[in-house]
């Protein structure tokens, strides 16, 4: 398939991901999440993004979800003493799902529906610390572009916090035959394709929008870091997993692969 230019690529992931959010809401995570967002401490963050953002501190602070979903990570932010809590994302479905579990926390973000390459002015320059999580970097064909974007969210001083898949993940395919043969180049370039919706556990069977997931190296992601204008304060590589149950199969090796990260930069 023919990989579209960078505009073409993001539309197509907005339409994939719009299309998503029906089977994720079909899910019985969904219909537990209703409930468990009604309490006043909710969290669904895990004790390493936890810790990340407790040393970082994010109590009275304004904070920004970029690529939000269905908000319940901006949710989870004010059990941390977040004072406001943005979420974006440009998924209309995606967001339909965030404010829906807004109207039932205790709590109450914002949600706005907006691609990271076109910030509404609102919130430019405008908060303490920026989250960025699993799933969203990759959707990103320019990774310089992006995080020039995300930079300009930030007060200066103000931290950016990434708990994303590690790259090395990409090199491996955890449905092969042999899942632990490398199947793909490090420094692959063109785009993985998918033409079934953007499901989590297992597939659906249905035509849907075409998503691109891009490949960045981790010399990538630091490089367009630091040509943000941001300067990298923490960076850590774990062997546990933030990724589909799937590639659970990739834990606890004796030859163990970094499975995820987290890093911190701020604002110069």
């Amino acid at each position: 398939m023919e990989v579209p230019n960078n505009k073409a690529a993001i539309e197509s992931n907005r339409q994939a991901w719009n299309d998503s959010a029906r089977h994720h809401q079909d899910s019985p995570d969904w219909q537990a999440l209703l409930g468990e967002v009604t309490h006043l401490g909710f969290s669904c963050l895990d004790d390493t993004l936890r810790g990340v953002l407790e040393q970082v501190g994010i109590e009275g602070k304004d904070v920004v979800q970029l690529g939000c979903n269905n908000g319940r990570e901006s949710l989870s932010l004010f059990a941390l003493g977040a004072r406001q809590v943005v979420g974006v994302d440009q998924s209309t479905a995606f967001l339909a799902q965030a404010r829906e579990l807004n109207a039932r926390s205790p709590h109450n973000a914002q949600f706005i529906e907006a691609d990271i390459h076109h910030l509404p002015p609102s919130l430019l320059a405008r908060f303490d610390v920026a989250l960025i999580t699993i799933g969203v970097l990759n959707w990103m064909p320019d990774i310089a572009e992006f995080f020039r974007h995300v930079a300009s969210t930030l007060k200066p001083g103000g931290r950016l916090v990434i708990y994303e898949t590690h790259p090395f993940l990409e090199m491996v395919d955890p449905a092969a035959s042999d899942p632990f043969r490398l199947a793909t180049s490090y420094f692959r370039q063109e785009p993985f394709v998918q033409e079934e919706p953007i499901v989590y556990v297992g597939k659906v069977e249905q035509p849907a929008a075409a998503s691109y997931w891009f490949v960045h190296t981790l010399g990538a992601i630091f490089s367009a870091a630091i040509e943000a204008g941001l300067n990298i304060a923490h960076f850590k590589e774990y062997p546990h997993s933030n990724r589909e149950e799937a590639y659970d199969c990739y834990l606890n090796q004796e030859a163990q692969l970094p499975m995820c990260f987290t890093l911190v930069a701020a604002k110069g």
